[in-house]
C-alpha cells in the first residue's frame, strides 16, 4: 500500500511538470484492494483493470523501473511506452492491461476466464471495475455468460460512490448484490479500506472459484480522494466530503494496526523511506530512457504499401 501511495503522488507531481503526457486517473485512497487482491492471486491468475489501474498494475508484481519508464513513454516501458498510464500492461504476470473505456476490462477478463477454463487449468481471471460501470451492458452480459458456463472468474467493484462527476445512485437504479443475485452469483460487500478484511473476502472468494463454485462478486466500499482525472476541481463533492476523505485513509488504518500488534514505529518509517528511495531510483531511471522512434511507432500503425 505505501508503494502505491507513494508512485501515486508522485505521478501527480510528474504529471503536473509534463514528464507524463496524456491523463492520469490515481488510485489514492483505495490502495487497500489493488493490495488485497495482490496478496492472493498467483503469478498465471490474470488481472483486467480500469483507467484508475496504477494499483492493481504494481500489486500483480509490475517492476517499478518498467512501470515508470511506461507512463514517461519510454522505448524501455513494457509496451514501449505506446500504453501510458491508461493502457499498462504486462502480459508475462497475466496483467492483461488498464482500459480507458467504463467496463472495458469485464469482457477481456471474462475472455480469459474462459480460457483458463478450456486450458482446464485453476487460474482465475480478474475483472475490475469501478461502480460506475454497474450501468454498462457488458457487465450484464458478462455476468450472465460467466454464471451460464461457472466461468472462473472474480468480479471486483471498487465502490468510490462516483461515477465519473455524478453519484452512483444517479447512474443505476439496484445495488450491485440485486444484480449478481439476479445472474445467480454470489455477492460479498466488505469495507475496501481495510487491507485485510479484503484480504479474507478474496482469499474466500478466490478458494471458492478454483474449486469449481463459478464466478463470485466482491464489493468493495472505499474512497476516491483525487477527482475522476488529475486536475478535476471536483466542484461536485461537498466541502465536508472532501475534508473527511482522511478519516478513511487505509494506510493510517492498517499502521494502527500493525502498532497495536507490537511494531515499532521506527519500522514503518524504515518501510517508508526505503520505499520513497526505490520510487526516485525509478523516476531517475525513466528520465534517462529513450523516447520512442517515430518510424517504428508508425509501423505499428500503418501497413507498408510499398511495391515489390
Amino acid at each position: 500500500m505505501c508503494t502505491i501511495r507513494a508512485v501515486e503522488l508522485r505521478l501527480g507531481r510528474l504529471f503536473a511538470d509534463g514528464e507524463v503526457p496524456g491523463f492520469i486517473h490515481l488510485s489514492v485512497g483505495q490502495e487497500a484492494v489493488a493490495t488485497a487482491l495482490g496478496v492472493v492471486l498467483r503469478k498465471d491468475d490474470t488481472v483486467a483493470s480500469t483507467h484508475r489501474g496504477h494499483g492493481h498494475a504494481l500489486a500483480k508484481g509490475v517492476g517499478l523501473n518498467d512501470f515508470f519508464l511506461e507512463l514517461m513513454a519510454k522505448e524501455e516501458g513494457i509496451c514501449k511506452g505506446r500504453g501510458g498510464s491508461m493502457h499498462v500492461a504486462d502480459l508475462s504476470i497475466g496483467m492483461l492491461g488498464a482500459n480507458a473505456i467504463v467496463g472495458a476490462s469485464i469482457p477481456i477478463a471474462l475472455g480469459s476466464a474462459l480460457a483458463h477454463q478450456v486450458r482446464k487449468t485453476d487460474a482465475i481471471a480478474v475483472a475490475f471495475f469501478g461502480d460506475g460501470a454497474m450501468a454498462e451492458g457488458v457487465l450484464h452480459e458478462s455476468m450472465n455468460m460467466a454464471s451460464l458456463w461457472k466461468l472462473p472468474l472474480l468480479f471486483v467493484c471498487e465502490n468510490n460512490g462516483w461515477a465519473e462527476f455524478s453519484p452512483t445512485s444517479k447512474q443505476f437504479v439496484a445495488p450491485l448484490d440485486k444484480l449478481a443475485s439476479a445472474f445467480s452469483i454470489p455477492h460479498v460487500k466488505v469495507g475496501g479500506n481495510d487491507v485485510m478484511d479484503v484480504i479474507d473476502a478474496a482469499r474466500a472468494a478466490v478458494e471458492r472459484i478454483r474449486s469449481g463454485a463459478g464466478p463470485q462478486v466482491i464489493e468493495c466500499i472505499t474512497h476516491r480522494w483525487r477527482g475522476h482525472y488529475e486536475g478535476d476541481p471536483q466542484k461536485y463533492r461537498s466541502s465536508d466530503e472532501l475534508a473527511g476523505l482522511g478519516e478513511h485513509d487505509p494506510l493510517v488504518r492498517y499502521e494502527a494496526s500493525l502498532l497495536k500488534q507490537g511494531v515499532a514505529a521506527s519500522a514503518v518509517e524504515t518501510i517508508r523511506q526505503e520505499i520513497e528511495e526505490l520510487v526516485e531510483q525509478a523516476v531517475a531511471n525513466a528520465r534517462n530512457g529513450r523516447s520512442p522512434d517515430w518510424n517504428a511507432a508508425v509501423g505499428d500503425v500503418y501497413t507498408n504499401m510499398e511495391a515489390n
